[in-house]
């Protein structure tokens, strides 16, 4: 069974500085049926305009992926890292028993394009911790790993039995996976546009599989797309 979500039904916040869509319920957007997926509570697919960003906030009990797809994302956080994040690269944070951190956009002149993951941990008040991941060089026609419980095959070690794939599709090109007995799937296309199991998806689109065992998808041109195992 698949369920989709569809980019134009997101809930949308435009301030200027930030054009953000949200595939689930937050900050002013609230819609009780997109509360989340099983763990995965936010992804919000951000535009911040050059020379700005989100100031210095806390947070807490929440394990946060950014995927930059265009531009640069500057972050600094009270665990004493700082680094500038770009294209390709996926950022982990885990704020655990809690952290304050910043996003800026160093840019003068170009957007910052990225998207944000918030999963709920499998246990609270850990001790904050952060990890990187590029995949600005991933092959394309395959998926890639970027985050898994155990951190296996190179991934990042998450607090939740949550896995995200990444795959980079060209056009005709096609990845399959298979999904475990009794796990989920959600899957976000982030660029471009891919067929999955026959359904076209184009950038911001989203679906929800339940009790499929595989899943396949097809890119339309060149794509990007996330797909999240999900216990």
């Amino acid at each position: 069974m698949m369920k989709i979500r569809r980019a134009n039904e997101r809930g949308h916040a435009n301030h200027g500085w930030l054009d953000s869509n949200h595939t689930f319920s937050f900050a002013d957007y609230y819609d009780p049926q997109w509360m989340g997926y099983r763990a995965l509570r936010v992804i919000n697919d951000d535009l911040v305009m050059p020379g700005v960003g989100f100031g210095s906030h806390p947070h807490r009990d929440m394990e946060i992926i950014t995927y930059v797809l265009s531009g640069a994302v500057e972050h600094k956080d009270s665990m004493g890292n700082g680094r500038v994040i770009r294209a390709g690269e996926a950022q982990y944070m885990s704020a655990g028993s809690g952290v304050v951190h910043s996003e800026f956009n160093p840019s003068k002149k170009e957007a910052a394009h990225f998207l944000q993951i918030w999963i709920q941990p499998d246990k609270k008040g850990v001790d904050p911790r952060y990890a990187e991941n590029s995949l600005a060089s991933a092959e394309t026609g395959k998926w890639h790993l970027v985050t898994s419980k155990a951190g296996r095959d190179g991934s990042i070690a998450i607090h939740q039995d949550a896995e995200l794939w990444l795959a980079k599709l060209e056009a005709g090109e096609q990845v399959k996976h298979t999904l475990a007995e009794g796990r989920h799937a959600w899957i976000h296309v982030a660029e471009g546009a891919v067929s999955v199991n026959g359904q076209t998806l184009s950038a911001g689109d989203a679906a929800a599989l339940d009790g499929a065992t595989d899943i396949d998808a097809k890119g339309l041109g060149r794509a990007q797309v996330l797909l999240f195992d999900l216990a």
